[in-house]
């Protein structure tokens, strides 16, 4: 199989905290160096690299820290929070992916962008926000929040808990600034936590704005890589591969399948909303749409996964 002129990996949370969890500043630096000998192997196949992000675990400290110091600072913005993770993770996955490329004696470079993506202000999660963020709280001290105007959901025993938002990804908005970086040598962090949520109050993009919002990290990387015109979407996450019949003595793995088998398998309700399931409606919207490729698969095999469809779940047409 001939290596795709341009990929977009799409790291999991798991790649950016310790292995139980931490993610203290120290853990996190760790887990990122980890990740970037994985992303610098895909680089040194000749294959044009566009790197994505979540930032769950970052955006829920942040959160924390805003809960605490709420009674001597003004609480920031969510798409604040986005954009300061973004910043965070992005120069840090540059340093350790530029020492890592060194190490294999590449002269490629990484440049991080901080990116927004474009979100209708009527998408109906507006209205009804569901997407839980951050820890939870005692209702006496959600309320305060709650008179800033968030919205906080009892969620029993273990206490309230926002929700906010999560709408769906229309166009990322930097598109041009990453292709452009990317066509000049760079491999590209970016979009990470699915891109600072905005909304077009102008004409043409003319009057963007943040909300209050989180985007599905997967859903965003898919509608990159359409705009990037990327042959292959690797999306990497804590398992090899997608199961169907998980937890159950049926359990198997899914190697290469067709969009309609995965297809079917989503709407049988195999797949969990909240793990593998935005995973899988990724990798099927991307293929679906153009793209040629899709694959789904553990971190150490994503350099594999971009050789062959040996390894992983991989998705075609």
């Amino acid at each position: 199989m001939a290596l795709p002129r341009r990929v977009v990996i799409a790291l999991g949370g798991n790649a950016m905290t310790g292995p139980d969890g931490s993610a203290t500043p120290g853990a996190q630096r760790d887990a990122i160096a980890g990740a970037a000998r994985h992303v610098a192997a895909v680089v040194d196949t000749g294959a044009e690299v566009v790197l994505t992000h979540g930032n769950g675990p970052q955006v829920g400290n942040l959160l924390v820290k805003n809960e605490l110091a709420a009674h001597e600072v003004p609480p920031v913005p969510l798409d604040w929070n986005v954009a300061q993770t973004q910043a965070t993770i992005g120069f840090t996955l540059a340093d350790e992916l530029d020492a890592a490329l060194a190490a294999l004696g590449s002269a490629k470079r990484t440049a991080a962008l901080v990116t927004r993506t474009l979100v209708d202000p009527a998408d109906p999660g507006f209205r009804t926000p569901t997407k839980p963020v951050g820890r939870h709280l005692p209702r006496e001290r959600a309320q305060h929040f709650i008179d800033l105007g968030q919205v906080w959901e009892d969620r029993g025993e273990r206490g309230w808990r926002r929700v906010v938002a999560s709408p769906e990804p229309l166009s990322v908005v930097d598109v041009p600034a990453i292709s452009a970086l990317s066509a000049a040598g760079f491999v590209v962090v970016c979009a990470g936590g699915g891109g600072v949520p905005v909304v077009d109050d102008g004409r043409d993009g003319a009057a963007l704005r943040g909300v209050e919002a989180v985007i599905d990290k997967d859903l965003t990387a898919a509608l990159l890589a359409r705009e990037l015109d990327a042959g292959t979407l690797v999306i990497a996450t804590d398992v090899p591969h997608v199961m169907v019949d998980f937890g159950s003595p049926r359990a198997r793995p899914l190697g290469r399948v067709t969009a309609a088998e995965l297809h079917a398998h989503a709407t049988a309700g195999q797949f969990a909303r909240g793990s593998m399931g935005p995973k899988v409606d990724a990798a099927l919207r991307f293929v679906q749409q153009g793209g040629d490729r899709a694959v789904i698969t553990s971190l150490e095999h994503i350099a594999d996964a971009v050789a062959g469809d040996d390894v992983g779940t991989v998705l075609t047409a």
